[in-house]
């Protein structure tokens, strides 16, 4: 349904029906009402898209994430959805699953929108992916922060965890609890990600002057791949006596894993990066490495707020700290 058809519909022009749904102050109250009535009639909803294009002023950011049902990412949106709202913009938010193809096309369908800037978490932090819509954005000089995993790129901005520390507060409890031998179920073997996680849990126990065997399995950073991993292990190898989990899907896993196997947490401590929700509930005790997820989303949009504002503001980086809650 268009104003051409509500123009029709009514016996004006498109003109003063456009006036009345745009500016209808500029409208006699009597024209202006019955040219409502007959938009609510005929089911008329204005084309955001276009208003856009006419204004030349865009309230629309694009969010792209590798996984919706990640918890991690349920703060992070909450945060950078409310920020929105108070500067008068819209979040469209994408979710490409972890696959490479469909965040090419995110990015396509999101410059296709002329979005105002985009906040993106790749798919994968691995040094050596380059994804071909990266020399898209910068012809567009389209505003962008990366958030969490990064490209190795340097000309945009980035909220990032610090995931050393995480990985090394957690090696350092394991070192106070006498551990000496973990399994680590981690995510992609080249992920920067996972890369200063190992870093961190190594350095506690070198620091300590402790010897650590450490055997790692990668995954995917979610839950059914770390379920069988940790299942595959049980069934193959010795009990470990402790298994570090590298995100909160995965140690959700591992722990699915040890319940499965009757296996308690008194047979094998379980620790991991990210809070575990609701646990305390069911009285659940599990040492993770925590992050602000919800001050990583605000820090994102105020960087990307930041360069709308200003388009030759230098690139920055936000590091988010980990705390130990045991």
């Amino acid at each position: 349904m268009t104003i051409a058809d509500i123009a029709r519909h009514v016996g004006m022009t498109n003109m003063t029906v456009s006036r009345a749904l745009n500016k209808p102050d500029k409208v006699k109250p009597e024209t202006r009402e019955r040219i409502l009535v007959a938009a609510r009639e005929l089911g008329y909803v204005p084309n955001a898209f276009a208003s856009h294009l006419r204004s030349r002023e865009n309230r629309l950011i694009g969010l792209v994430t590798a996984s919706v049902d990640n918890p991690f990412y349920s703060e992070v949106i909450k945060a950078i959805s409310r920020d929105a709202k108070k500067q008068n913009y819209t979040i469209m938010l994408i979710d490409t699953d972890g696959a490479p193809e469909l965040e090419e096309v995110a990015i396509e369908t999101l410059l296709s929108y002329q979005v105002a800037g985009i906040i993106l978490s790749p798919v994968s932090d691995d040094a050596e992916y380059r994804p071909a819509y990266l020399d898209r954005l910068r012809q567009a000089s389209l505003p962008v922060v990366m958030l969490d995993r990064t490209l190795n790129v340097a000309d945009f901005s980035r909220v990032v965890l610090d995931n050393h520390r995480a990985g090394r507060l957690l090696g350092e409890q394991l070192v106070k609890q006498g551990i000496r031998q973990v399994l680590a179920l981690t995510g992609p073997r080249g992920s920067q990600i996972t890369q200063q996680r190992l870093a961190g849990l190594k350095g506690a126990f070198e620091a300590a002057g402790v010897p650590l065997r450490l055997d790692q399995r990668a995954g995917d950073y979610t839950l059914q791949p770390a379920y069988r991993d940790m299942a595959d292990y049980l069934r193959h190898s010795p009990l470990p006596e402790a298994v570090f989990g590298f995100n909160q899907l995965i140690t959700l896993g591992a722990m699915r894993a040890l319940h499965d196997a009757h296996l308690s947490r008194d047979e094998v401590l379980v620790v991991g990066v990210d809070r575990l929700p609701y646990a305390d509930i069911f009285d659940v005790s599990v040492p993770c490495a925590v992050h602000d997820t919800y001050l990583a989303g605000h820090e994102a949009i105020q960087l990307l707020f930041e360069q709308i504002d200003d388009p030759a503001t230098a690139p920055r980086e936000v590091v988010i700290s980990a705390t130990l809650l045991r």
